[in-house]
């Protein structure tokens, strides 16, 4: 997920990178009480530690060079540079702003340049713990796709709703969506039963939303021979 390479460290549970370790974080900011502050918050969310924090510029990229982080949450006023600079320079790292300036042009530029998100000061603990839980689980996603991604992998990823118009009628993309990340996270085939079990649904409900899954190629069914009568259906996602 970083700019400007590849991800040094593919997440895999939320809130850790593949090996479990935690994501680090540096956390930037001029004023020298709201870096305390801001990174209390970050202390306080499961699996992140903020390694390091910086107040201008400069000491931003040199600690980003020296710490390798995988994420900073950026001020965009500092003394001697726009955090723009910073967020334009910086190299396999992920950048979140977090900035008073709530101007257009600002938010765009800082879309343009590869922001993964923008919070505009003040804001609440829990605001950003919700960003942090949410750049954590795209880590993991993008971990968990393989090495090729398919449509909805990246509708995903960049969160385009399926559309309820492919859907036949009575399907929702919600719940549509829950039985495929429920059908992809499986690691093997589930039968009907299964998979409505692990995704809070009804049998009935949950086969239907499998053999639409499987008439759109996203699926797979994989009958399994028993001893005896009907073979039992088994479902398996096309990673």
């Amino acid at each position: 997920m970083t700019r400007g390479g590849e991800d040094r460290r593919d997440a895999g549970t939320a809130g850790t990178g593949d090996d479990g370790a935690e994501l680090r974080v540096l956390v930037v900011d001029d004023d020298f009480m709201v870096a305390r502050i801001h990174s209390g918050y970050v202390a306080r969310i499961p699996g992140f530690r903020v390694v390091a924090t910086a107040h201008t510029g400069a000491d931003a990229l040199a600690e980003a060079a020296r710490h390798r982080p995988d994420l900073v949450l950026l001020d965009i006023y500092l003394p001697d540079m726009s955090g723009l600079d910073v967020l334009k320079d910086l190299r396999d790292t992920d950048a979140l702003v977090i900035s008073a300036a709530r101007d257009v042009p600002t938010v765009k530029e800082s879309m343009r340049r590869g922001a993964v998100n923008y919070l505009i000061k003040p804001f609440t603990a829990d605001a950003l713990a919700e960003r942090l839980r949410q750049y954590a689980e795209t880590r993991r996603r993008l971990t968990s796709i393989g090495p090729e991604a398919r449509q909805d992998d990246v509708d995903r990823l960049f969160g385009t709703p399926t559309s309820a118009a492919s859907l036949p009628k009575g399907l929702s993309p919600a719940t549509c969506a829950l039985v495929a990340e429920t059908l992809r996270e499986a690691g093997g085939d589930l039968s009907a039963a299964e998979a409505a079990e692990l995704a809070g649904l009804s049998r009935v409900s949950a086969r239907r939303y499998l053999e639409f899954l499987c008439a759109e190629g996203r699926a797979e069914l994989r009958p399994r021979y028993g001893s005896a009568g009907r073979p039992e259906h088994r479902y398996q996602w096309r990673g």
